[in-house]
């Protein structure tokens, strides 16, 4: 059992997640509770329910985050900010996110029932709709928190041919007002956001905590491949222009330019679609659906040029033309360094060891480091698992999480100045 862990917290932490997890789609594979669907309404309702349990005073704001606040004895001392989300991708699984804001609304709980208030307020949020999502687009509540939500994004379509915009009224949330964040526009003191690795790492090297070094940034693209339909009975191997031939040509173009990353790098294809249905024509117009990610920005500023003039070279030899819309999901953000010497300091106080570890997934930190110092825990994720029904973390290795997450908490409230890198 993690040091000063109660049989309470941990029964709070493990029906948590068995509460929350009832809520999803029925419909889909996993957990599916995607933003916007019912399953989410319903969910975080639960969530602000939780919240008030704990002690914490709960509103809404514009953007639809959900914000719990934990009184300091000095409200007008910059805060602390802590949270994460608790939308899934489809098909996904039961910790990611959630073990973020479960997590910090039992951190919430614990610096209260200590009897020694932080000097500063603690807001613990659930930013709304974190993960990728029909609309090409992450971490929403994060990124009307930081101003980044461009207006041009409300006109985004999903496969219906829905808007964002036109979701987020329908979710009950004004489009013209989600930048409208007041506890963002305030002053911070840090931003702390506990988090499952999503990755073999910790479990591999048998430790229960890392504090991350850097989020990974990303890049994607479409690119759309135009070649000639014929007839696939009738039309020769050597006469053909097959947009599916040099589609699988760039798929495996992919995976190389991950496989020769000089340090933490991926590349991963997500789907290749047919404009045509039959089985007998020569495809003549297909999509490829890419991303490439790594925490080293010099590999990643050369991805681009790489792999088009690679894609475009082989498709040309197979006589078929190809088109790239390229888009920055994120850059790569570093965790601030003294946000990750505190964290280290408390994981070393509760005689806890880590390591510091890279993030090659994106998370609301990203877009929270442009208001305060940000820094984020991770706990193990068995056999790396994750955005998959099997994702799994012990409630033992939760609590050791929220160990450390209050223990940071403790230190960043004590310091009189905000962390610097």
């Amino acid at each position: 059992m993690p040091p000063s862990t109660s049989q309470e917290t941990l029964d709070r932490l493990g029906t948590g997640v068995d509460q929350l997890s009832a809520f999803h789609d029925g419909d889909r594979l996993g957990w599916t509770r995607e933003v916007f669907s019912e399953p989410y309404r319903a969910s975080r309702d639960w969530t602000a329910a939780r919240m008030r349990e704990a002690g914490l005073d709960v509103h809404v704001d514009a953007a639809g985050n959900i914000i719990g606040r934990l009184a300091g004895s000095e409200s007008s001392a910059p805060a602390l900010v802590t949270g994460s989300h608790t939308d899934t991708v489809d098909g996904g699984g039961r910790f990611d996110g959630i073990v973020g804001v479960l997590g910090s609304i039992e951190a919430a709980r614990l610096l209260q029932e200590s009897g020694t208030p932080l000097r500063r307020d603690l807001l613990v949020v659930d930013f709304l709709g974190e993960e990728s999502n029909v609309f090409g687009l992450s971490c929403l509540g994060s990124r009307c928190a930081a101003q980044e939500l461009l207006k041009e994004d409300l006109d985004r379509r999903d496969y219906r041919g829905l808007s964002l915009g036109q979701a987020y009224t329908d979710y009950g949330l004004d489009p013209a007002r989600l930048l409208d964040v007041p506890w963002a526009k305030a002053p911070l003191h840090a931003f702390v956001e506990l988090h499952i690795e999503q990755g073999p790492t910790l479990e591999k090297q048998g430790l229960p905590l890392g504090i991350v070094t850097a989020i990974t940034g990303i890049e994607r693209f479409i690119a759309t491949f135009t070649g000639a339909a014929d007839h696939a009975g009738t039309t020769s191997m050597d006469d053909r222009r097959d947009a599916m031939v040099a589609a699988a040509e760039a798929v495996l173009a992919v995976r190389a330019e991950g496989c020769g990353a000089p340090t933490h790098g991926v590349a991963t294809s997500t789907r290749v679609e047919s404009e045509s249905r039959s089985p007998n024509v020569v495809p003549s117009l297909v999509r490829m659906y890419s991303e490439v990610r790594s925490v080293d920005p010099a590999w990643l500023s050369g991805v681009k040029g790489r792999l088009t003039a690679e894609i475009a070279a082989k498709a040309g030899g197979l006589g078929v033309d190809v088109g790239f819309e390229w888009s920055t999901d994120n850059s790569v953000v570093r965790a601030d360094s003294g946000v990750q010497d505190i964290a280290g300091a408390a994981a070393d106080a509760l005689g806890l060891p880590w390591m510091p570890i890279p993030s090659g997934a994106t998370h609301d930190a990203v877009h929270m480091a442009a208001l305060a110092p940000m820094g984020m825990i991770f706990i193990p994720s068995q056999g790396g698992k994750s955005h998959c029904p099997e994702e799994w973390s012990s409630t033992e290795d939760i609590a050791t999480g929220v160990n450390a997450l209050v223990g940071t908490l403790r230190n960043l409230d004590a310091t009189d100045t905000r962390p610097s890198s």
